[in-house]
């Protein structure tokens, strides 16, 4: 899925807007299928997605950012690319540009999060809480336009006075950015309040760069000729719906909105084709389903506690059920695959010594491990520390390591459970391959220091608690990112 060039237009748009919780991937496929032209993803924050993994999952047919906990923070695929923009929650330039630099190739564009006044956005200084910060708005956006291939844009509130919203907004275009999403409603304002059309009109036609309007749901947007009946009433170029789509998002259809009920079959058998966690289909549809929850079906959602029993309250059982085998078969015969297809990194190995090779702690001294005597092995020769390249298998999860010394490149044809573990595993290659001490029992090497017992838990190649990294020296790379060079930026953040 990796793209050269993607131009993302911002004029005469129909957008789902980013709604946590709702903008998942199967919510975003069904705004596309109704006749959204840019679907925004759930705002993502900026120290969680880097401590993500890109994995391409080959099951689903998916590029997944996996968290170290195995959750998957953000899923997307093919379909979607051309048309999907990513929202991240920073307060952070520096930061803003590595998770846009981990995603890039993945997404059509990159959104700040500037405008969501919840106390899970504004802490830490993101969301609303920047507009009080022009500064660093001006730094973010600056960093990421010069820093990323995709066009970003920001969404905003307005300010309590009018001359400081249009300050703001022409000091946020001297960025750069491709256009501007605007809330109409102060930050300690509500859904109850009233949008303030003029305001976002008085922005648009201060701006020369495209301003996308939203926050018309509670008052203006019940159909789809109401969409254009906001643009209008704002003068924006675009409209972005929020909770007007999450309870049916076939408001994005010129022919007018479908049945419910067909709207919610139609977004569970996206959600069981792409494996979305049970309790966000759960919460999604109770979105839709909104005052009928007390109706039978709405009891049958309320008590099921699967993916399976979802669809058992939709009669989608049969649905779910070929569904999952289907799922299973593919995954079984990706498994099947011999070695040389399933576990080789997709990248070109040529040059790397190999050996089939485990670390077995029961082999060596407590005190002392492969990647130990490796780093040893380099102070004393002079050498740049070693460098691991650590890729996962989506299909059953296991490592693999490759570590680079003195520009050769060493790797164990097994697979296995941990990164920690694959790691020692490549030393082990490399240590046999110079003929040097590697810590089993009974050869420790005299020159290494003991260490104690808890440094088994750390990471004694990666020396980040005694000094910084340079760029490009540790990282962590799913498993098709090596093919790419994309380094997964700060490792362990």
């Amino acid at each position: 899925m990796i793209v050269n060039s993607i131009s993302l237009c911002y004029h005469n748009k129909l957008i789902l807007a980013p709604m946590v919780r709702v903008g998942t991937l199967p919510m975003r496929l069904l705004a596309l299928d109704y006749g959204a032209d840019i679907v925004y993803c759930e705002e993502l924050i900026d120290l969680k997605m880097l401590q993500c993994k890109r994995v391409v999952n080959e099951v689903l047919s998916t590029v997944d950012f996996v968290a170290p906990d195995d959750r998957v923070v953000f899923r997307t695929c093919e379909r979607e690319q051309s048309r999907v923009v990513f929202q991240m929650g920073t307060s952070d330039a520096e930061r803003a540009l590595a998770v846009a630099r981990l995603v890039e190739n993945d997404v059509a564009g990159i959104d700040v999060n500037m405008g969501c006044p919840k106390e899970y956005s504004t802490k830490g200084g993101m969301g609303a809480a920047l507009l009080s910060d022009p500064d660093k708005i001006e730094k973010i956006l600056s960093t990421l336009v010069k820093g990323t291939c995709r066009p970003v844009t920001c969404k905003i509130r307005i300010l309590p006075s009018l001359e400081d919203t249009l300050n703001l907004v022409k000091r946020i275009e001297r960025t750069g950015i491709a256009a501007i999403a605007v809330h109409g409603r102060k930050r300690e304002e509500r859904p109850q309040h009233p949008v303030s059309c003029e305001v976002i009109k008085a922005i648009a036609e201060t701006l020369s760069i495209p301003v996308i309007a939203n926050g018309g749901s509670h008052d203006h947007i019940q159909g789809f000729l109401d969409i254009e009946d906001f643009r209008q009433a704002t003068a924006a170029s675009s409209v972005m719906v929020a909770r007007a789509a999450m309870w049916n998002p076939s408001i994005f259809l010129k022919e007018g909105p479908q049945p419910l009920e067909e709207v919610m079959q139609k977004y569970i058998r996206y959600a069981v084709q792409y494996d979305n966690h049970y309790t966000n289909t759960k919460y999604c549809l109770c979105q839709m389903l909104r005052e009928q929850l007390e109706s039978p079906q709405g009891r049958l959602l309320h008590a099921a506690q699967s993916s399976r029993e979802i669809c058992e309250a939709f009669g989608l059982g049969a649905f779910y059920e070929e569904t999952t085998r289907e799922l299973d078969t593919r995954r079984a015969k990706l498994l099947a695959r011999s070695p040389e297809e399933a576990e080789e990194p997709a990248e070109d190995t040529s040059g790397v010594i190999k050996m089939a090779v485990k670390f077995d702690r029961r082999a060596y001294s407590p005190q002392i491990t492969p990647k130990m005597c490796l780093l040893e092995w380099c102070r004393r020769e002079k050498l740049a520390q070693p460098v691991y390249e650590t890729v996962q298998r989506p299909l059953d999860r296991l490592f693999c390591s490759v570590v680079t010394v003195a520009e050769q490149k060493y790797q164990s044809t097994l697979w296995d459970k941990s990164k920690k573990l694959a790691e020692q595993a490549a030393a082990i290659v490399c240590l046999r391959s110079q003929g040097l001490h590697e810590g089993r029992l009974g050869e420790e090497s005299p020159s290494l220091h003991k260490r104690k017992r808890e440094a088994l838990d750390q990471d004694p190649g990666d020396l980040r608690a005694q000094e910084p990294s340079r760029p490009g020296e540790l990282c962590k790379k799913p498993f098709v990112a090596l093919a790419s060079g994309k380094e997964s930026p700060l490792e362990g953040w």
